[in-house]
């Protein structure tokens, strides 16, 4: 795995932008995986700009978001539905058909899991993976301990994860689960870049790019993958 240090939040994330571009340049087909929250919001607004800027062709290109709170509508902030539409689609103008995001409210999570899997295979694979690392290694929702074979699934939420996840309401929520899509995506991924800023990630990325390859800390499995790039600020580097 590659590491490449930016001097702030919002150098990393304009280079992050510009990688979504180039990917998009080189294949205007490509199908991009994102997450929501704060780390990739930045890059997000900038890859609109750039985008609009640029006068960039998206029209052939594909949205895939990394994961969802279920139980949680699409219309509440706290939501990664709501993160996308307020900080790509809607400023993009995508069409419906672009973009694929988990149904978290369906009464069958399993077919949703199916139906994105379908997708991504239909497609022919992610061709840009963008991921954060929460501050128990998870990526996506993918949590201590899981599978690394796993595809799009459903999983209970690590404590870390239910505790951290609160900032994201306005008001106190239960968010108990989560639907991702799984580790098997992102080894599968042609590319993998994870972004992580801030002091409070120091640890978080030590322990990613030092500690065994394990599951129990998801975020080590990056280095399993040969296309993949850190990309961080110099205060979440500075542990290394």
């Amino acid at each position: 795995m590659q590491l490449t240090i930016y001097n702030d939040y919002r150098e990393l994330s304009s280079h992050a932008a510009d990688a979504i571009i180039d990917c998009i340049k080189n294949k205007p087909m490509a199908v991009i995986c994102l997450a929501s929250g704060d780390t990739p919001r930045l890059t997000c607004s900038l890859f609109v700009q750039k985008v609009l800027e640029e006068k960039i062709d998206l029209s052939h290109c594909t949205f895939i978001g990394l994961d969802e709170w279920v139980g949680i509508p699409p219309e509440n902030e706290g939501s990664c539905h709501y993160f996308f539409h307020t900080y790509i689609f809607g400023p993009l103008k995508l069409s419906p058909t672009q973009f694929y995001l988990f149904d978290a409210l369906s009464n069958n999570l399993a077919e949703q899991c199916r139906q994105m899997d379908k997708i991504i295979a239909d497609k022919g694979g992610i061709d840009l993976m963008i991921v954060g690392a929460g501050m128990n290694g998870h990526i996506g929702f993918n949590e201590p301990g899981v599978s690394i074979k796993n595809y799009a699934h459903v999983i209970e939420l690590d404590e870390i994860t239910q505790a951290v996840g609160q900032k994201y309401f306005n008001t106190p929520v239960t968010i108990s689960k989560g639907i991702t899509l799984g580790l098997q995506h992102l080894l599968e991924s042609k590319q993998v870049i994870m972004l992580a800023n801030g002091t409070k990630k120091a640890p978080v990325i030590k322990k990613a790019m030092e500690e065994t390859i394990s599951t129990q800390f998801p975020a080590t499995v990056m280095r399993m993958h040969n296309n993949s790039l850190m990309m961080t600020d110099e205060e979440a580097a500075s542990l290394l």
